[in-house]
């Protein structure tokens, strides 16, 4: 699909509201947050920055850790454990992004699994005018992702219960229907014995995706990219061998993960 343009701004903006905004995608997209880095985003004073995120500790968007960074509070529906890494993942996957971007000229996105979601980190956007446009920020359901599917598959199937079939998977509206859910376990194992998964048109119409799950070394699922294209062109580039290009990809990528000495958790 062609890239939506930007929303304008409102005319009539209210600049606080608008800073208190962005503080809480930072949150959710990258996982901590210095008071530093939270002023150098917004282009205020550190003491403006700190009366934001005083407001979003005690409405319980955000709390503070025992290295005084900020991360996401209860209220934002996820809890901080596991994303403090995401910015250096973004980091160290950014190249590969880029050079599997210019091999398929297809949209490459990087994704990390929150509970039943996927949170887009980034994306590096093909050049053809018809085209998966970015998606950084982006939430979507991880069982129709196919990054999230490839992340699902990795998990023993008592959590993939409780993600999906526990009474809080029915408070939260994440329950998968009975008639469902066996052709839904199905579907994992086919992921588990491929290494990918596929998504034909299961998150937005007209676009497909092949996404692989990334490990670290010590073979923790931290993260998966995908490669994302309108749906006419998916499986001619699938025959012409996207699997075995994403493979590489995944594999020149988690080496430098492994190499890395930050870890999530």
């Amino acid at each position: 699909m062609q890239k939506l343009p930007l929303q304008k701004k409102p005319t009539y903006s209210i600049e606080a509201v608008d800073n208190a905004l962005q503080l809480l995608q930072l949150l959710r997209d990258g996982g901590s947050l210095r008071l530093k880095d939270a002023a150098n985003e917004l282009g205020v004073a550190p003491s403006t920055a700190h009366r934001l995120l005083a407001m979003l500790v005690y409405r319980g968007f955000a709390v503070q850790d025992e290295s005084r960074r900020y991360v996401p509070g209860p209220a934002m529906g996820a809890g901080p454990a596991g994303l403090s890494w995401t910015r250096l993942l973004r980091e160290v996957a950014r190249p590969h992004m880029e050079l599997l971007c210019s091999r398929v000229n297809e949209t490459v996105n990087l994704m990390i699994r929150v509970g039943t979601k996927v949170r887009f980190l980034d994306t590096v956007e093909s050049t053809n005018v018809l085209r998966v446009g970015d998606r950084q920020g982006t939430v979507l359901p991880a069982d129709k992702a196919s990054g999230g599917k490839a992340m699902l598959a990795e998990l023993d199937p008592a959590m993939i219960d409780q993600l999906f079939r526990s009474q809080n998977a029915e408070i939260g509206g994440d329950s998968i229907p009975d008639a469902e859910y066996a052709a839904f376990l199905r579907e994992l194992e086919t992921v588990r014995s491929n290494g990918f998964a596929a998504n034909f048109e299961g998150t937005e119409e007209g676009i497909s995706a092949l996404g692989m799950a990334l490990h670290n070394g010590k073979g923790e699922v931290v993260g998966a990219f995908s490669v994302a294209t309108p749906v006419a062109r998916f499986r001619r580039l699938f025959d012409a061998g996207l699997v075995g290009v994403m493979l590489e990809t995944r594999r020149q990528l988690e080496i430098d993960i492994a190499a890395n000495p930050a870890e999530p958790g």
